[in-house]
């Protein structure tokens, strides 16, 4: 569904990410990337979504060249992206925030809906609640549920668990998993155990590269990932 080849990203003329190759298919279920902070994962996620130009390399989705294009089209595409930042209408209501999450896919709103409130009870009961005053855990949940009305073929997630105590974190975790039986999910996330746990490949990178590739266990099993991350 994607491929990337020899991705160069930068900000203000300091570059950010060398030569980034990778593939997601619809074999995957979850694929992780993991590394430390400042590596460079939040700005891959801005690049693959459109937020973020490409300074070379190629970039395509069902090998459609997406370089260039808006974020609207990419998740027209089936590519979405929820940042860590949530970014959720906080004066409007949970209902109304899944509802701008399906603009691009209008016809199944009812449906979809429904299905949002059974993956992430808690929204049904705060249907009508503004998306401002629900918790942290809430706040996640409707993130994703959003991203989720548009119906993607990849959801990529930045840090799901950022700011959430461990007991949501853990029911977050069990989320993606559902999640990821029906659709891809490219996750970001700063608890390296569980996401290497859940995933079926993943990559680490550090200072904007690609410093290995392997299965999300082999990779936790790996003596550098223990020494350095757990």
């Amino acid at each position: 569904m994607i491929e990337a080849e020899e991705i160069d990203a930068s900000y203000g003329g300091i570059q950010v990410l060398w030569d980034l190759t990778f593939s997601l298919s619809e074999d995957d279920g979850v694929v992780a990337i993991v590394g430390p902070n400042g590596a460079g994962k939040s700005t891959l996620m801005r690049v693959l979504s459109g937020l973020h130009p490409i300074d070379d390399g190629t970039l395509t989705i069902w090998g459609d060249d997406v370089r260039g294009l808006e974020p609207s089209e990419i998740v027209r595409r089936g590519f979405v992206h929820v940042s860590e930042e949530r970014n959720l209408f906080g004066e409007m209501s949970v209902v109304e925030n899944l509802e701008m999450g399906a603009y691009t896919r209008r016809d199944d709103l009812d449906s979809n809906l429904e299905e949002m409130y059974d993956l992430f009870p808690v929204l049904a009961e705060r249907r009508s609640q503004k998306a401002g005053s629900l918790s942290g855990g809430e706040q996640q949940m409707l993130a994703i549920a959003r991203g989720l009305m548009a119906e993607p073929k990849i959801l990529a997630l930045d840090e799901p668990s950022e700011g959430l105590a461990p007991q949501i974190t853990a029911r977050m975790f069990e989320k993606i998993e559902a999640i990821s039986e029906d659709v891809t999910v490219l996750l970001v996330e700063q608890h390296v155990h569980k996401a290497l746990s859940l995933a079926e490949r993943a990559y680490l990178l550090e200072n904007g590269r690609f410093v290995t590739e392997d299965t999300g266990p082999g990779l936790l099993e790996s003596e550098y990932i223990e020494q350095a991350y757990l």
